[in-house]
């Protein structure tokens, strides 16, 4: 288990979604291509990170999108596991060698490989989840991401998500449900598509005990001092688990795990302690994904990675490829909240409705939910 703080630069991730949401960006929201444009030619692939594409998480997700979107144009698609960080340059070359129109990058992690190879590689287009281009996925020594949220390659167009919207939405379920009056929160690595789950995880919990009058205490992040409770690492495994049984002995009774298959882990730790404890699932509506966690499951924060994917190859092989951001957010369904499933009969009467109205809000602009890593 490490514990760390925002100080530390690091290069990062990137977290999933479903294909029932829709991505849109900060231009118009993504067309779709049409098959008739797409040559018969066109090849699109991906890169994942060191999680790879059975992570029930981001990866999967966004191998799902790749594959639903070339099924549609009626094209081949490759794809290339990695298993560490070295893999990624070489993996992106791999796929170059074989004649890749249009290379997608899963996650942050892979931000400078990716910028790298778009720049020496201008005919060839790329895309990334979780990553701006706008200065190689780099950190200040606050920890704040230091990119001036100008893509710096034409060639190359970020995926990326508002995701503290729709974590503010389980902050406050949570904070709603828990009986002990403690709810926790920790990640794999302390990078911005991490820890803006956890702000706004933290910043629900806070608006919770403002409109209640309640003293709900989140363990395992702290967001005035960014610092918290991270596991060096998205592999499920010892690290994720002691983590998660260090919240579960504060008295936690909801944990929100951010970061792919950690998740596992601590459902591991819950389930051992088998007192009543519940957990957040990120990136997919895990209660879909995971059979093995749903009896624990509340609900889950969830990315239109899938989406998001699938619409950028369709769009690069209809010849509309161009490099603005798509941004997910609550108003356009890129990010969004999972229902309670089995425990919708659990929860207070009320919460379905009271997370409506603040859902609605945070569109309107009347609640304003910010994070360090908020996407520019």
């Amino acid at each position: 288990m490490i514990s760390t703080s925002r100080k530390t630069a690091l290069a990062g991730l990137a977290t999933l979604g479903v294909s029932a949401l829709v991505l849109a960006g900060c231009s118009a929201a993504p067309t779709g291509g049409t098959t008739t444009k797409a040559a018969s030619t066109f090849l699109p692939c991906m890169v994942s990170d060191s999680g790879g594409f059975n992570d029930h998480s981001f990866n999967e997700i966004g191998l799902n999108g790749l594959q639903d979107a070339a099924k549609s144009l009626g094209v081949k698609e490759k794809h290339v596991e990695s298993t560490t960080a070295d893999n990624y340059a070489p993996n992106i070359d791999s796929l170059l060698a074989q004649g890749c129109n249009l290379i997608v990058t899963v996650g942050f992690l892979l931000s400078a490989a990716t910028d790298a190879a778009a720049k020496a590689n201008p005919d060839v287009n790329f895309a990334i989840v979780d990553d701006g281009l706008d200065n190689e996925g780099a950190t200040g020594t606050d920890g704040k991401p230091t990119g001036d949220g100008k893509v710096d390659v034409t060639n190359g167009k970020p995926i990326l998500f508002d995701t503290a919207q729709a974590s503010f939405l389980a902050g406050y379920a949570a904070a709603s449900y828990s009986k002990t009056g403690v709810v926790g929160t920790f990640g794999g690595i302390q990078i911005p598509p991490v820890t803006i789950f956890m702000d706004g995880f933290a910043e629900g919990v806070a608006y919770f005990n403002k409109t209640k009058s309640k003293n709900v205490k989140v363990v395992g992040w702290d967001v005035a001092s960014q610092t918290g409770l991270f596991t060096g690492g998205f592999a499920a495994g010892v690290e994720a688990k002691t983590a998660a049984q260090g919240l579960l002995d504060q008295k936690a009774d909801v944990l929100m795990p951010v970061g792919g298959p950690i998740y596992q882990s601590a459902a591991e730790a819950i389930k051992d302690q088998n007192t009543g404890t519940v957990m957040i699932g990120v990136d997919a509506d895990v209660y879909n994904t995971d059979k093995s966690v749903q009896s624990i499951l509340l609900t889950s924060v969830m990315k239109g990675v899938d989406t998001g994917v699938k619409s950028v190859v369709q769009d690069a092989a209809g010849g509309d490829f161009n490099n603005k951001a798509f941004v997910g957010t609550l108003k356009n369904g890129g990010v969004g909240l999972a229902p309670f499933h089995d425990y919708a009969s659990k929860v207070d009467s009320g919460l379905e409705k009271e997370i409506a109205d603040i859902k609605a809000k945070v569109i309107s602009g009347d609640i304003v939910v910010t994070s360090a890593a908020t996407p520019k």
